[in-house]
């Protein structure tokens, strides 16, 4: 197919689609360099082998899942013509990204409580890798809501159609890389002792 072909509409709109999956390459370059460095330092001595992540991070984890399955329900409803159930799975993904976020923090608590800090006398180098792994993927979820904010404000403004549903279909697509890539990151962290 050549991407020169097309309306100026089409065009726009696979430059809109190049471009996040641009960002979505980038993002990916910049855990896969965290989580090698987490390999390479988990040769130091003072690498803990027994932590046991908190279960906030797991309940997260299903949490995120669920809303990847409500984003996925709200582009069907919109293919389907329904406005208001995709309003509803929308509303619904927003309240579970949230939930996400609550729990990560409440997780981070959970590590504190039990003696590990991100920085300071306490801190260890794991801990810190957990930490700031955790806190960039919380980061870009926050990004996630605020795409999935304008994805909401759009529908209220009835922009979308099962013929007209790029910004949704952008909005979910990152929604579901940052599902993905939160599960590889629990399984990545659970396994790599």
């Amino acid at each position: 197919m050549d991407l020169t072909q097309g309306t100026q509409k089409q065009k726009n709109d696979r430059a809109k689609k190049m471009m996040l999956w641009f960002g979505i390459v980038s993002l990916l370059m910049g855990f896969a360099g965290w989580t090698s460095a987490y390999i390479v330092s988990s040769s130091r001595e003072d690498w803990i082998k027994e932590l046991q992540l908190p279960p906030s991070f797991f309940i997260s984890t299903v949490v995120i899942i669920l809303s990847s399955i409500t984003y996925y329900l709200a582009k069907r409803a919109t293919k389907q013509g329904n406005s208001k159930q995709c309003t509803n799975w929308l509303l619904i993904t927003l309240g579970l990204g949230i939930t996400f976020i609550i729990l990560q923090f409440n997780g981070f608590s959970q590590m504190v409580a039990q003696g590990y800090y991100f920085t300071g006398p306490t801190s260890n180098v794991k801990m810190s890798y957990i930490f700031l792994i955790a806190m960039v993927h919380i980061a870009h979820v926050v990004a996630g809501i605020i795409s999935l904010l304008v994805v909401l404000y759009n529908q209220y403004k009835k922009k979308y159609s099962a013929q007209e549903m790029l910004g949704l279909e952008l909005g979910a697509t990152f929604w579901h890389f940052l599902d993905l890539l939160w599960v590889y990151l629990i399984v990545f962290m659970f396994f790599v002792k």
